[in-house]
């Protein structure tokens, strides 16, 4: 079992903190490093192309980008441009975006599933250097193509926690993406429910890709750490959700999700992790090779 394995820069860390997490994760050797683009912190686009222009070979994910605040046709142009500068390294997921957050900025819609299906479709075939003419409820296109779609293949992964979003991944993305409220069980069902959506679709049930969070704490503090935040986001602290302790901890924590279903296990720190680079390099150096 071949296992991807990133880390995360929360954007609980100001944008100028970026450029030492993303050297350290390069020179270290981590696989993937993931950039969220939270309202009101950071944007995902710049961020992300900022990430891959500081490093030489890490591959870079922004995992998410919320389509309501995004016309399709721009978010085509801005993950093309990134292919084509950056081949083979950026790794681009879009999803509904936190309703609440939608809602303050004016964007939150009636129907947040319609809404993304129109831009997976829509976003994927921009990608694919296809002309789009699209009257949707939300996305409406009139003959658009890309002048510079990307040279190849790209994936385009998307974000989902209920079952009809996920089911919904399965029909019309290339890869799914699990928050790290999503248990081994979870990776199993989210699994079942992508195949269902992908044998519905007519498409192939093999060949997508499932990243999944993983909240993890290590060093001083870190299962003190970890409980808090777990409290913080609504859980119990016995909720069975994280890993804290040791590279070997983590490790076991990452196999069990692979085993249920995951390709990539993305370590997800504490908002308060007091040493991001330390938290890249531990990911990289000592929790890598055990999964190897």
């Amino acid at each position: 079992m071949t296992t991807t394995l990133g880390a995360v820069f929360r954007p609980q860390l100001a944008p100028e903190r970026l450029r030492s997490v993303v050297r350290t994760a390069d020179a270290a050797g981590l696989e993937e490093l993931w950039l969220w683009e939270d309202c009101f912190r950071e944007g995902g686009i710049s961020t992300g192309a900022a990430a891959l222009a500081w490093s030489e070979r890490l591959r870079v994910g922004v995992g998410l980008l919320p389509v309501p605040l995004r016309n399709v046709a721009v978010t085509a142009m801005e993950a093309a441009s990134l292919h084509r500068m950056f081949p083979g390294r950026p790794i681009l997921g879009v999803g509904h975006g936190v309703q609440d957050w939608m809602g303050q900025v004016g964007a939150r819609v009636g129907s947040p599933l319609t809404l993304l299906r129109e831009h997976l479709l829509a976003l994927r075939a921009l990608l694919a250097g296809e002309t789009v003419t699209a009257k949707g409820r939300y996305v409406t296109l009139d003959d658009v193509a890309l002048d510079w779609p990307p040279s190849g293949p790209v994936d385009v992964l998307a974000g989902g926690m209920g079952p009809r979003t996920v089911r919904l991944t399965g029909e019309a993305a290339d890869g799914t993406i699990l928050t790290a409220d999503t248990s081994a069980d979870g990776v199993r069902q989210a699994c079942g429910l992508i195949r269902e959506g992908r044998v519905a679709a007519g498409r192939d049930p093999e060949g997508h890709r499932v990243v999944v969070y993983l909240l993890t704490a290590t060093g001083d503090g870190a299962h003190e750490r970890l409980r808090a935040e777990l409290v913080a986001e609504g859980h119990g602290a016995d909720a069975g959700l994280g890993v804290a302790g040791d590279a070997r901890a983590v490790a076991d924590a990452v196999r069990r999700l692979a085993e249920a279903g995951a390709d990539t296990v993305v370590l997800q720190p504490t908002g308060d992790e007091p040493d991001p680079e330390g938290f890249v390099r531990f990911a990289a150096e000592d929790v890598r090779p055990l999964l190897t």
